[in-house]
């Protein structure tokens, strides 16, 4: 844990501690003095296990993001050769093995996102980006062995939570996960030899691989490497960050649109306002204080400025305008508007009256036609406003706005579109 007492010097500490990101750190006092004194010059990991990031490694996309505001240069370290073993760190069972195919259309889809929140370029703190797959692919495995499998310890890969839990649970660690945390450690010696990274940023589930990159370094090329590491990040009802009904909050546009993500933003539980405002939104500390005090109905305006300024920094400003504008319509006028998720359905099937349960499903709004009835049970299902009673509701014609649209509600804040076609 991060002493409460340090009084950091350099920009990019104050900031990082300002701002709540602060968990751990190896060294409080030497990373202070390398960042204040040179160009810090730190790396963040994604694997490629999917085509898009999500609202999870956001916090340490928003670090990279604050390095290089502070003067420091972001490496964004994408992982083409460790995604092929897969991360074990925290998961109960092994990920499912991907094709070099399919790690680099992952890469493809993961890519545009970091444009968005940093700068890339050729200048001094321009961001970089580079690919694991190039050295990690090269690799002769006894050469590999002998250099560095002779400075890991068996007896302390064992005390790490992931490996240690599975033991004990009796699930099965297999040799291949168990040599990720040796690629990971080598990734920072590569990138250290590469571009001079000395700071490895990460989330808390991440310490232990973070802190054997350190190690190496120091044994291997002599030179003092530090890591950081965020809390683990909930909700204030303990929820994991990121996480909800739907699903994960995709990065991606084509995965999450804007005004779902405009949405998620705005759905922000009261508590959590203050402290997302200063982790995933640039609005200075004293604007953030200010909408942090607001009391009552009015803490809906600090939302709703969370919701812009994240959407902005994601999707733009025209589009954070337009999810905004079609809330607003929505939740003022009851009525449909261009920015809700829609859905298409054959006129013919609504002549013949398509069922209500059958729409919520098709739109996203409920995983099942059980979430639906559960919804309905509880007077939280919706169509154009008023509160369906009955499971078998149809929806007909009649229920159509003149451009053959309805609107389907979860709560007061869940809604999407039907189109008639």
């Amino acid at each position: 844990m991060a002493d409460d007492a340090f009084m950091p010097q350099s920009e990019l500490l104050r900031t990082l501690f300002e701002r709540g990101y602060v968990y751990q750190i190896t060294d409080e006092a030497g990373l202070d003095e390398y960042a204040k004194s040179e160009m810090p010059i730190a790396y963040a990991g994604y694997d490629a296990t999917a085509s898009s990031l999500h609202v999870g490694h956001l916090v340490s996309i928003m670090m990279l993001r604050r390095l290089q505001q502070a003067g420091g240069k972001p490496i964004v370290l994408m992982g083409g050769g460790t995604t092929k073993i897969g991360d074990p760190t925290d998961k109960e069972k092994s990920r499912p093995i991907l094709t070099e195919e399919e790690i680099q259309k992952n890469i493809n889809g993961i890519k545009s996102v970091f444009e968005k929140f940093l700068t890339f370029g050729d200048g001094p703190t321009d961001a970089v980006m580079v690919n694991n797959d190039d050295w990690l692919g090269k690799i002769n495995y006894l050469e590999f062995l002998r250099d560095y499998g002779k400075l890991f310890t068996i007896n302390k890969m064992i005390m790490q939570d992931t490996v240690k839990r599975r033991l004990e649970n009796e699930q099965p660690y297999t040799f291949l996960e168990f040599n990720y945390a040796l690629l990971q450690a080598y990734d920072f010696v590569e990138l250290n030899r590469r571009l001079k990274v000395r700071l490895q940023l990460g989330g808390s589930d991440q310490w232990g691989n973070i802190t054997n990159g350190t190690e190496l370094c120091r044994r291997v090329e002599n030179v003092q490497a530090f890591g950081f590491t965020t809390p683990l990040l909930t909700t204030a009802s303990g929820v994991k960050m990121g996480k909800t009904v739907g699903g994960a909050v995709w990065l991606n546009a084509d995965l999450k649109s804007p005004y779902d993500y405009w949405q998620f933003w705005r759905n922000t539980e009261d508590a959590d306002v203050g402290k997302f405002l200063k982790l995933f939104t640039d609005l200075p500390l004293d604007k953030i204080a200010e909408l942090e005090s607001l009391k009552g109905a009015q803490i809906n305006d600090a939302k709703i400025a969370l919701a812009d300024a994240a959407t902005s920094m994601l999707h733009g400003e025209e589009a954070a305008k337009e999810a905004n504008a079609a809330a607003a319509k929505v939740f003022a006028e009851g009525a449909t508007a261009d920015g809700m998720p829609s859905f298409d359905v054959a006129m013919s099937e609504i002549e013949s009256g398509y069922s209500v349960i059958d729409g919520f499903v098709a739109s996203g709004l409920a995983k099942s036609k059980g979430e639906v009835r559960r919804h309905i049970k509880a007077g939280a299902a919706k169509l154009n406003g008023e509160t369906i009673t009955d499971e078998l509701a149809t929806i007909g014609t009649a229920d159509l706005e003149s451009d053959n649209t309805a609107r389907l509600s979860i709560g007061k804040k869940r809604h999407a579109r039907l189109t008639a076609n």
